[in-house]
């Protein structure tokens, strides 16, 4: 039973398990009222409640990371697992996902460049991950769908919000961002810290904490609506209470707080200094994980409040807590002004108060609680001099996490340095680095290490994890990979030179049977008043490139085969087999193209990338034939082939090149045998190909948009999820940079034939917000095909 208005949460038990911090909590879908807990001992565990007492048994206890877990989030159910799964992240790099019964790793998603610290599940299968690499990512199921990239330091909280394809991440660069499918819309400032929290309040609003000591409540407009002030030090989580706007925080003042219509209603202290996080389960018990490895569980029923005797030994261990008041938790404190035990008979004023008292030279800390009208023991408050620096990795510097962050002065009136360490770290690389970083002789390594292991006292975690992070990799050094550059290279037309000949931009020469066909510009199709029909998609056929010009390919051939080195040139007889093959391929002649006029073409394509590309557009032009496509995306010679053909597609690369190979890669669709070639091959053609989108070239585009619908048409016949889901994403990215609205059309045709009769496929673009990302399109006046098409594709979404 819920408790009614302004009554207490109380301890309802204490949970033993974990040996070390537990650094992340969610609560569970499956079994009720269960929740999972990870932590830097390098395990999950998932709890549920035992049904005859208070407590919660430990059901199932997984591991799969080779380093500390940092954060945990539940998958939602699917068909595939009715349970959801349970993903985690970890200073390993790694995000395991893991079924409710099984302690080994479903499979594991690997592509951040440092610790994953945050995770956040969507509608739809869809997972969001933030690092320390500055990125965030999105995944579904096993695959990396898009990455955000916009922060300039650790991403330290990320959450899917309710609307789809919105998504907010919160960072060490002190800022929340918006992201819609995939693209930063909005920047909130406001934090003066690491931002290390976040919380769903609704569609329209959510809550932000920070080591500022702050909490913030925020629209999704933009406008800071609160800020609320009570912790006294970094607050590291946040939780909000089901069907409320009610909330709790756990932060590094040893403190639990709870909040109810914006006030801080409840401080609950705990005997640990770090109290890294919390949730709320359905039924309002509040979980918290500390740095002392143990979870406990807070209620405010009273059946399931914990007996007489646990709530005894809990405030016996608080009370036997040492404070440590360089935290600044409890204020300047100065022990000679202190009143003695006297001091506790007045009552305080209000819940959470706290007031020192001196009791025979010691220094004792006591907290006023309003349900119960008395003073509780938090702690014992010891001198600086015996306290030494917690190793639970809360020194923060550039926005990351260490065990111990020291000063450095190399010389008495210099600048210092500081100089972070983790336990696991090397203490000679991290010195080197160090030096290096700030351009100091190398002759200090020896004294340096040896003030690292001095001032460590050698501690070392029994496994030191083999890979070895560099603790610089801070905003100023992170680079991210070269997807996110565009070239500037203008989009002249790559073809120069005498006998000039331009691949046009008319693509496709045969109308199909029965309505007109949208690829061809032939015979303005007008909508009639009457109601339009969809003849754009599901599309059955791959679209291709045939249009062709025979004797300027070959001229420009036999003029580029004049300037070629001696080891490339072609003989007369070469000549006459290209032009054979040439004629046999564009339905000049009835022969069938033979081996011999394939070998030679394998030569020819094998040029130099600077006089290649007459080549590669016989290969585009041959391979539409059913021989040629055999030869070369059969099992044999196939490797080869899209070797080739990928070589072509860099983006430093000339842009003739890139176009014949985009072309020629959308010509192999039109047999069996290069359909399946270009499935199998489908992640490495797709990831390269989405690379020609830099070039701001309208033919490149089209090509592209044009591959594509191609892969799009053979999805839609095998229904392959994940094929869907990077195609989505290709058509989502590629969308925001094409401005040619033929190569919008394509697109257009290629995601409403990915949709059709597929309610997975809908959900899925629906979670990366194409709908709001194509509606500009429904109103474009010319061509008509592309208003109509997007029209069809919306009313699908």
């Amino acid at each position: 039973a819920m408790a009614g208005e302004g009554s207490t949460f109380r301890l309802r038990c204490s949970l033993l398990g974990h040996g070390q911090d537990v650094r992340g909590l969610t609560r569970g879908l499956f079994p009720e009222g269960s929740f999972v807990s990870v932590s830097r001992d390098r395990t999950a565990r998932l709890w549920a409640p035992d049904g005859l007492n208070r407590g919660f048994t430990e059901m199932h206890c997984m591991s799969g990371h080779s380093n500390f877990v940092s954060c945990v989030c539940i998958i939602p159910p699917s068909d595939l697992y009715p349970r959801g799964l349970i993903a985690t992240g970890g200073n390993d790099h790694n995000i395991c996902i893991f079924t409710v019964d099984n302690p080994a790793p479903l499979y594991i998603l690997k592509g951040h460049k440092n610790t994953v610290c945050s995770l956040s599940s969507g509608k739809f299968g869809t997972l969001l991950s933030g690092s320390w690499d500055t990125t965030a990512k999105v995944w579904l199921n096993d695959r990396c769908m898009m990455t955000l990239q916009g922060h300039t330091a650790a991403i330290w909280a990320v959450k899917i919000l309710p609307e789809q394809g919105l998504m907010l991440t919160g960072s060490a660069d002190k800022t929340i961002k918006l992201w819609k499918a995939g693209r930063c819309e909005r920047t909130f400032t406001g934090h003066e810290d690491c931002v290390r929290g976040l919380a769903i309040l609704s569609e329209m609003e959510f809550l932000s904490c920070a080591n500022d000591a702050s909490v913030r409540r925020w629209q999704i407009s933009g406008e800071c609506l609160q800020v609320y002030y009570g912790h006294t030090n970094y607050i590291y989580s946040i939780s909000v209470f089901p069907r409320c706007k009610d909330f709790v925080t756990t932060g590094e003042d040893r403190s639990l707080r709870i909040w109810k219509q914006g006030q801080c209603a409840q401080t609950i202290r705990l005997p640990a200094q770090s109290v890294w996080c919390c949730c709320v389960l359905d039924n309002g018990d509040i979980v918290v994980g500390a740095s002392d490895g143990i979870i406990r569980v807070f209620t405010e029923s009273l059946e399931r409040t914990a007996s007489a005797e646990e709530i005894q030994a809990f405030e016996n261990e608080l009370a036997q807590a040492s404070i440590d008041p360089k935290t600044g938790d409890l204020g300047d404190i100065n022990a000679d002004d202190l009143p003695g035990r006297e001091h506790l008979k007045d009552p305080g004023t209000r819940d959470g108060q706290t007031r020192l008292i001196k009791d025979n030279g010691k220094v004792e800390a006591y907290q006023w609680s309003v349900s119960e009208g008395r003073w509780i023991k938090i702690g014992d408050v010891v001198g600086s001099s015996g306290a030494t620096q917690q190793t639970s990795g809360k020194v923060l510097f550039e926005g990351k996490e260490y065990d111990y962050v020291f000063t450095i002065d190399v010389n008495e009136n210099g600048p210092s340095y500081k100089l972070p360490y983790n336990i696991t770290d090397d203490p000679w690389l991290t010195a080197y680095n160090f030096l290096q970083k700030n351009d100091l002789n190398p002759m200090f390594l020896d004294q340096v290490a040896k003030f690292i292991m001095d001032n460590t006292k050698g501690q070392t975690l029994l496994s030191t994890s083999n890979q070895y992070s560099d603790p610089f990799t801070g905003a100023g050094r992170y680079v991210p990979g070269s997807s996110s550059g565009s070239s500037t290279i203008p989009g002249a037309d790559p073809f120069t030179g005498a006998g000039r000949y331009v691949p046009g931009s008319a693509s496709n020469a045969v109308p199909p049977v029965g309505g007109v066909d949208p690829f061809t510009g032939m015979g303005a199709y007008q909508s009639a008043a009457a109601k339009v029909e969809n003849i754009y998609f599901p599309k059955k056929d791959a679209v291709t490139f045939d249009q062709a010009n025979p004797t300027q390919i070959l001229g420009k051939l036999k003029e580029l085969n004049g300037t070629a080195a001696e080891e490339h040139k072609l003989t007369e007889d070469d000549l006459i087999i290209l032009e054979k093959l040439l004629s046999a391929t564009c339905n000049t002649s009835t022969e069938t193209p033979t081996a011999q006029q394939l070998q030679t073409l394998w030569r020819a394509v094998n040029w130099p990338e600077d006089i290649v590309f007459p080549a590669l557009d016989i290969l585009r032009l041959s391979v539409r034939h059913p021989t040629v496509n055999e030869n070369f995306c059969s099992e044999k010679e196939h490797v080869q082939f899209i070797i080739l053909l990928l070589k072509f597609l860099n983006p430093k690369g000339k842009q003739a090149n890139q176009l014949l190979a985009l072309r020629a890669l959308c010509n192999c669709f039109v047999s069996h045998a290069g359909q399946k070639l270009m499935m199998e091959q489908r992640d490495e053609i797709m990831t390269q190909a989405i690379e020609t989108k830099s070039g701001n070239n309208k033919n490149i585009h089209i090509a592209l948009a044009t591959l594509t619908l191609n892969y799009a048409v053979c999805l839609h016949k095998v229904n392959n999820v994940e094929g869907k889901a990077q195609c989505l994403s290709v058509i989502s990215t590629v969308m925001e940079v094409v401005q040619d609205l033929e190569a919008i059309f394509r697109l257009l045709v290629a995601l409403g034939t990915l949709i059709s009769d597929d309610t997975n496929a809908v959900q899925l673009a629906k979670s990366l917000g194409v709908d709001s990302q194509i509606k500009k399109y429904a109103s474009v006046s010319e061509p008509a095909k592309v208003k109509e098409c997007c029209r069809f594709v919306l009313n699908l979404l």
